[in-house]
């Protein structure tokens, strides 16, 4: 058993935004209304997810009902995978960041709400699966962030040990997860929310991947 760091995915070691905003403008597109959202400045409704999108367009259009979301929602994932890595990128220094980590003898995993199928379609697009060894979805257990259940299953997952464990997020979702397992948190500023983490008042907060070692050696060591 290793100490063990748990990645969020979209906004924390990749920028999910311009794909998840595609699919979403795709099914306005299919609706037949003119409303789009804005690859920069809907970004921070992407990382919240499709519904969400969704919910947005929808309301600038006044035609906001919860019934249309979800009849709309499974063709906005079936057009995310048909185009899921388009324009999505690894942040700055990600890859770095967790093979550093690989080389120090850490168990790294991924714990996202994105659905399981999606998260590792897009991991092996990116060219960067092999190095987590767990990947916990949305649906991959019965429940999602924030409850533990999820990220538990992703430290066991990858070999890490749960009492020395931290998990690296760019959300308030994140923190409320590490809150409930009673561990530390790691929140990015380079996301979407950028400074707005700030008062969540992580364990940690880092402005680049290159601050990460160290901050995680100081938590759990």
């Amino acid at each position: 058993m290793k100490n063990c760091v748990i990645f969020d995915l979209d906004g924390t070691l990749a920028d999910t935004s311009g794909d998840l905003i595609a699919a979403a403008n795709h099914c306005f597109d299919a609706m037949g209304i003119n409303e789009r959202l804005d690859p920069v400045g809907d970004a921070g409704t992407a990382v919240r997810g499709g519904k969400a999108m969704l919910t947005l367009g929808l309301t600038r259009a006044g035609l906001m009902s919860g019934q249309t979301v979800d009849k709309w929602y499974p063709e906005l994932l079936t057009a995310y995978d048909s185009a899921i890595d388009v324009y999505t990128h690894m942040y700055p220094g990600a890859v770095e960041a967790v093979e550093t980590l690989l080389r120090n003898e850490y168990a790294v995993g991924i714990c996202t709400n994105k659905p399981e199928a999606l998260a590792e379609k897009l991991l092996r697009s990116l060219g960067v699966r092999d190095l987590f060894g767990s990947m916990i979805g949305a649906d991959t257990v019965a429940t999602r962030k924030p409850d533990v259940a999820p990220y538990w299953a992703a430290v066991d997952h990858c070999g890490g040990r749960r009492d020395a464990s931290l998990l690296v997020g760019d959300s308030e979702t994140d923190r409320k997860t590490s809150a409930n397992a009673g561990v530390p948190s790691i929140l990015v500023t380079f996301a979407v929310g950028g400074e707005d983490v700030r008062p969540l008042k992580p364990e940690s907060v880092i402005d680049h991947f290159d601050e990460l070692h160290p901050e995680i050696m100081r938590l759990i060591g």
